[in-house]
């Protein structure tokens, strides 16, 4: 089969397309005819090597963490999925024809959705949702503020922090702000302005997909006690205020996936695409994502 592999650490000249051998099934495991998969900034992060100490990678190595695509082949326990079905999931090496996961990693897409377009879904939706439902665990009519909200992971997370009944403020960029009342939100600050901060009403918890010197700069809004939910780490100073800090990595979660996938059927939730690219232009692919600007994920189709 075709894949993308990584063959050191450094730009995107590390990334070449390969034939590489196709993965075997185990009893467990789902195999999947990739229609498209997804590029995320944990791609090249990796491939970067600022990741060495947490994700060690060895060479050659496949990028990607979400795919969806038509099953081929299932394990002989394998009891919720067969061949032909729709699926799509969080697992690794993406960026290829194929791909084997456990069973528990895929769920089925939705009839009204387009399988390409689901491989847009399982990293930042996942992502989202933990670091609202793990991380932040808000109640109803608590006011929490989502950082990054007109990105990915923090639509998710805004969608999340709805459905649990709470007060949902987007934190945005200026430039922003006005797009943001899409998100159906109680209120709308632009991170990047400091004097808009001051609209932000006393938050009971931050959803944090943005970190650096913006993060630092919302801590004063928290209550004491507060809590701060993470996927970017720690900043500095929070555990100084008193407040209680929960990192969030996005971990497979196929019954929550499902889930989310019927919600972005039925319009709840929704991840813009921005564009497509082959397989065989991977670098052009993450150039693009991870320089910016573009309103949207970024898909790889074999």
């Amino acid at each position: 089969m075709k894949a993308i592999v990584m063959t050191g650490y450094g730009d995107v000249d590390t990334l070449e397309l390969r034939d590489m051998p196709e993965p075997s099934v185990g009893p467990g495991d789902v195999k999947v005819r990739v229609k498209a998969a997804s590029v995320n900034p944990i791609d090249w992060k990796i491939r970067k090597g600022s990741r060495q100490g947490f994700i060690p990678v060895r060479f050659p190595y496949v990028p990607g963490r979400d795919v969806s695509g038509e099953v081929v082949e299932v394990g002989r326990d394998v009891t919720r999925f067969k061949e032909g079905d729709q699926v799509m999931g969080l697992v690794n090496g993406g960026y290829a024809e194929r791909v084997v996961a456990p069973a528990e990693a895929w769920a089925p897409v939705p009839r009204s959705l387009d399988t390409r377009d689901a491989a847009a879904l399982p990293l930042v939706s996942l992502t989202g949702t933990q670091l609202m439902e793990e991380g932040v665990d808000p109640h109803k009519g608590d006011t929490v503020l989502v950082t990054g909200a007109m990105g990915s992971v923090g639509r998710a997370a805004v969608h999340a922090a709805k459905r649990r009944g709470a007060k949902v403020w987007a934190g945005v960029r200026r430039k922003q702000k006005s797009d943001a009342a899409q998100l159906g939100v109680d209120g709308v600050v632009a991170i990047d302005d400091p004097a808009d901060l001051d609209s932000l009403p006393p938050l009971d918890a931050i959803a944090d997909t943005v970190g650096g010197e913006t993060t630092t700069r919302l801590l004063p809004r928290l209550k004491p006690g507060g809590t701060l939910g993470s996927v970017v780490g720690e900043p500095p100073g929070a555990k100084e205020r008193g407040i209680q800090v929960r990192s969030i990595l996005g971990h497979p979660d196929g019954k929550r996936l499902a889930q989310l996938g019927e919600d972005v059927a039925r319009g709840e939730l929704a991840i813009p695409i921005a564009k497509r690219f082959p397989l065989r232009d991977a670098r052009e692919a993450q150039q693009t994502a991870e320089r910016g600007g573009v309103n949207g994920k970024v898909l790889l189709t074999p």
